[in-house]
């Protein structure tokens, strides 16, 4: 009797110890499927159908090696990756790399308010009403809350993503064909498909996410002993992100591609999906992008904020005053601002800058894993934290993998 209240003593005590750790990698890998992600993930869904599904299968290994680097890193070093990147690359180097994500980023934000606009506008709701709101209100939420009270919403915000799994339901997918586009994958060699899959690898694994894990992992307090809690945390944010990707192809696969259905944006899925899988489809697919997107417009300037100011010596975190960490705070709300403003302006080319974005996420990732993979070997850095074998042939492999894709993308304009 008293092994039995020792082993569930126990066990409360470690899913105390997870429910206080959880939080990093639920919500990195959740706020990947934002409103640029959904996008792409629809756009690929209704073009391809199935096809491109098998893409989700690499990216889900590879996002969670990358995740854990990450992490690692924030737990030996204590410092983010963009300030271990400027003190062993140098000031030159970091400065091109940022400004390059920094306008990723900006365009990334902006595919976030875009994702407002459209899922308001399925519920009727003007754009230049919905826009001016919700920024304003995440702004609010970063600015005057602290780093534990925005994370509780933030976990809220991943459960609510789940709702893409019943408007892909709802479809009536066909899931031997599904089955099939997983065992036997393929790839049409034209431009459109390449571009699509650059850009799927890029909203999976977007180069911002690397960022925020290891910040958020600092900020809060991780250390070495909470390491196998931190993996599950990883592990289960890394399931949740492949899920409702899966979910949100297979969704307009199995109900837009059938009918010819071409879209430009989410907005057009929702849209289209009513009179296919009926008003309630359409519905919670419109409302999973509407959360969606507030989640990512929260997060991606925070994440950007934050790797800016430590990559170049400048105070960043939620929980510091605004004159403590002027620049971050700056910053947080330049990116928003301009975002928004964007989003405002009249027949702005909202599609192209939100599948474009992805498309550049995609490209600059290889840059970071680069970054990544040689200061998670580096022995003064890590000591005897650094990487094991199938660690780095996993992200080496990725980087070959997608410089090569950028590669046959640029060239085959001039080829074809």
């Amino acid at each position: 009797m008293a092994l039995v209240k020792f082993r569930r003593k126990r066990l409360l005590a470690q899913i105390a110890m997870f429910a206080a750790i959880l939080g990093p990698g639920i919500i990195t890998g959740s706020v990947d499927n934002d409103a640029g992600g959904i996008t792409t993930y629809s756009v690929a869904g209704a073009l391809y159908g199935y096809k491109l599904i098998w893409t989700l299968i690499p990216s889900f290994i590879v996002l969670i090696i990358i995740q854990e680097m990450n992490a690692r890193m924030g737990i030996v070093t204590g410092k983010g990756l963009a300030d271990l990147i400027r003190e062993n690359a140098g000031v030159k180097i970091t400065f091109f790399i940022f400004v390059g994500l920094l306008i990723a980023d900006i365009g990334n934000t902006t595919t976030e308010f875009a994702g407002v606009a459209g899922s308001m506008e399925v519920f009727g709701i003007s754009k230049y009403i919905a826009v001016p709101i919700v920024a304003f209100g995440i702004w609010i939420l970063v600015v005057k809350g602290s780093y534990q009270s925005a994370e509780k919403i933030f976990l809220v915000f991943s459960v609510c993503l789940l709702t893409y799994i019943i408007s892909a339901l709802m479809g009536k997918p066909h899931w031997p064909e599904i089955g099939d586009s997983i065992i036997h994958p393929k790839l049409d060699m034209n431009s459109q498909s390449i571009a699509l899959v650059i850009g799927l690898v890029g909203t999976t694994i977007a180069p911002w996410m690397q960022f925020y894990m290891q910040s958020s992992v600092i900020e809060k307090g991780l250390k070495m002993k909470n390491y196998k809690y931190v993996l599950l945390d990883i592990f289960i944010g890394c399931i949740a992100t492949v899920v409702v990707a899966f979910f949100i192809i297979v969704a307009c696969a199995s109900t837009l591609h059938e009918k010819g259905i071409v879209i430009q944006e989410a907005k057009d899925a929702a849209m289209a999906l009513k009179p296919l899988a009926g008003a309630l489809a359409g519905a919670v697919y419109a409302f999973g992008l509407f959360i969606a997107s507030i989640f990512s417009a929260t997060i991606l300037p925070l994440a950007t904020a934050f790797y800016v100011c430590e990559a170049f010596g400048f105070e960043a975190g939620i929980d510091k005053k605004w004159k403590e960490a002027k620049e971050f705070y700056y910053l947080y709300t330049a990116i928003i601002v301009i975002s928004a403003l964007i989003i405002l302006i009249p027949n702005a080319p909202l599609i192209a800058i939100s599948l474009w974005s992805q498309v550049l996420n995609g490209m600059l990732l290889p840059v970071v894993l680069v970054c990544m993979i040689l200061l998670i070997n580096n022995k003064r850095i890590m000591g005897k934290h650094v990487n094991k074998p199938v660690n780095n042939i996993i992200g080496w492999s990725a980087v070959v993998i997608l410089v090569a894709l950028s590669a046959v993308l640029l060239f085959m304009p001039l080829i074809s």
